[in-house]
């Protein structure tokens, strides 16, 4: 791509094609590597006791993702590359705090949807955003729009079937103790996916226009921060009884901040499949996440032990399900007319906005023109120093509860993590500068 490039709406050469082939077999990979993360961002949670307040546990994560958000683009790329962005689309940092506030509306539903009606029930019906992401993908950023009747099948279809494999899965966990309130339970769960799904219309709008998914997640954290804690003090009933609340529970606060590290890491993963696949294909594969967590809940922390054979057929049938749904969806890449009406999607922002149609060309197709100009500063230190001193006072705090764990099926798991972390890094850093 040359600098002078303007955004093309069509007749993409063969070294353009080839660049987007190579950007999808990312994007997806990247997809994966999101749902082991986000996942991963579980195991945390897992060590703290039924007995804490759930807001608690839900605050501690947002603080933990507040400050990884911060200091992981200072550690990746340095901040001067995000004010970059901001001079380029200036109007994106609304959209970005705005889906900041639909997570930590949607978190909070969540929280509701877990008291009525259980984790295992709720789980899979919020997981409902990937089919709102696909409805919103192809109404709004013309993703599916040209694309063969078979891909669109493999999409929407693979989708579907991850969603049924994910209520098989939470049909063989969900207790047998009744439930206090299942239809606001339910309403709750389903308000939250749709919360969820209709976060990713920012996110896409970002992407779609070239900014920087660490950029972007930057700004998120401010809508999920504030109207997280606006929301702790509000049901707890003022700063004083929270603050009792956190200061009673200090023993623990790591391993929540701990999940919002993890789970950063899982959402930023995410972000580059919502770019370079779409929201289409990016959400539903990251959204395999609870086959994972299955997996870690089963082997590491021994839950569903002692169940009946059929249960264990649904846990067995539903994993597969999630797992066939994922290959179609993987195998389902965008076609040349497909990758057509994204652009159109594009040249459409970058009219409405005024946009530089290069810096939007360049950023779609994964360049950065401007990567040898970026250094870190005194800011950039000062944001991971004092990131890591807080995570180590709380360290100085923490208690191990006293659980049953397998270690030897945690540190595998551990060493995937690192592993599909590492692999998805330098794959990023050699294919797009993590641009």
């Amino acid at each position: 791509m040359t600098r002078g490039k303007v955004l093309s709406t069509g007749g993409e050469t063969r070294s353009d094609l080839s660049r987007q082939r190579v950007l999808s077999r990312l994007g997806i990979f990247c997809g994966f590597a999101a749902a082991l993360w986000l996942a991963g961002a579980e195991a945390p949670t897992k060590l703290v006791t039924i007995a804490v307040s759930p807001l608690v546990i839900s605050f501690m994560m947002v603080f933990g993702a507040f400050l990884s958000r911060w200091s992981l683009p200072a550690v990746v790329r340095g901040t001067g590359d995000i004010l970059h962005d901001v001079r380029h689309v200036p109007h994106l940092v609304v959209w970005g705090i705005m889906a900041g506030c639909l997570w930590a509306v949607g978190n909070t539903l969540t929280i509701f949807a877990v008291r009525d009606i259980g984790l295992s029930l709720a789980f899979p019906l919020w997981n409902s955003n990937s089919l709102i992401g696909i409805l919103w993908g192809t109404l709004l950023f013309k993703e599916l729009h040209s694309a063969g009747w078979m891909r669109k099948l493999g999409v929407v279809g693979g989708a579907v079937v991850i969603f049924v494999g994910a209520i098989l899965i939470s049909a063989a966990s969900t207790s047998e103790a009744p439930h206090r309130s299942a239809v606001h339970g339910i309403a709750a769960a389903l308000g939250a996916g749709l919360m969820f799904g209709s976060m990713y219309i920012p996110y896409r709008k970002a992407y779609i226009t070239g900014m920087n998914p660490l950029t972007f997640l930057t700004f998120f954290t401010f809508g999920e921060m504030t109207m997280m804690t606006v929301v702790a003090l509000v049901f707890t009933g003022g700063v004083s009884p929270f603050w009792r609340e956190l200061v009673a529970n200090r023993g623990i606060l790591l391993w929540p901040m701990l999940g919002g590290f993890m789970w950063v890491v899982g959402d930023l993963l995410q972000n580059y499949a919502a770019k370079y696949v779409g929201i289409s294909r990016g959400i539903p594969l990251s959204n395999t996440n609870q086959l994972w967590g299955l997996l870690l809940g089963l082997l590491v922390f021994h839950e569903l032990r002692g169940l009946a054979t059929g249960t264990y057929a649904e846990v067995i049938g539903g994993s597969a399900l999630m797992a066939l749904g994922a290959l179609t969806i993987s195998l389902s890449s965008a076609s040349e007319a497909e990758y057509g009406s994204w652009r159109r999607a594009a040249h459409r922002e970058t009219e409405l906005y005024g946009i530089n149609s290069e810096y939007v060309s360049a950023r779609m197709e994964g360049h950065d023109v401007d990567s040898d100009k970026l250094r870190r500063t005194w800011v950039d230190w000062l944001l991971i120093s004092a990131a890591t001193l807080i995570f180590i006072a709380f360290g100085k705090l923490a208690v191990v509860p006293r659980m049953e764990l397998q270690f030897v099926w945690l540190l595998v798991f551990g060493l995937a993590l690192v592993a599909v972390l590492a692999a998805a890094g330098l794959a990023l850093w050699r294919v797009t500068r993590f641009s």
